[in-house]
């Protein structure tokens, strides 16, 4: 019974990742043509599964997209505030890599969403163990 489960969870990981694939080609479209803002709502579209696979292969896209805004005040005005918490968790991703770039774009985004949703999104973030991206 184990085993079937397991495979039934690796078909919807394989599922899961060809769809993140496609995303992330439609990400990188929308970025080339420089529409950011529907670059970053696309990649927070369809919050990512707990395989680590797909949550790996979903930052990807992500990643992209947020190193691609410039301004982030407009992305935040236009983004639904239903994907604050989704993003604020994006932001502590990319701060975790450590990679200076990825970190410096992550603080920036971070401080005008605190502004922009408040200190219940960091918390909201952080508490939330459920989902974690």
């Amino acid at each position: 019974m184990a085993e079937v489960k397991k495979s039934v969870e690796s078909d919807n990981a394989e599922d899961i990742l060809t769809k993140i694939e496609n995303k992330s080609l439609k990400i990188e479209s929308l970025i080339k043509q420089y529409k950011f803002i529907e670059a970053i709502k696309t990649a927070l579209e369809g919050y990512p599964p707990r395989d680590e696979r797909c949550k790996s292969a979903n930052w990807i896209g992500v990643h992209k997209a947020l190193m691609a805004i410039k301004d982030v005040e407009g992305m935040l005005r236009s983004l639904d505030p239903q994907y604050y918490d989704i993003l604020m968790k994006y932001i502590y991703r990319g701060l975790s890599t450590g990679n200076r770039t990825t970190c410096d774009q992550c603080l920036k985004i971070h401080e005008k969403l605190t502004e922009k949703a408040g200190f219940g999104c960091i918390l909201r973030s952080l508490a939330d163990t459920i989902e974690c991206i």
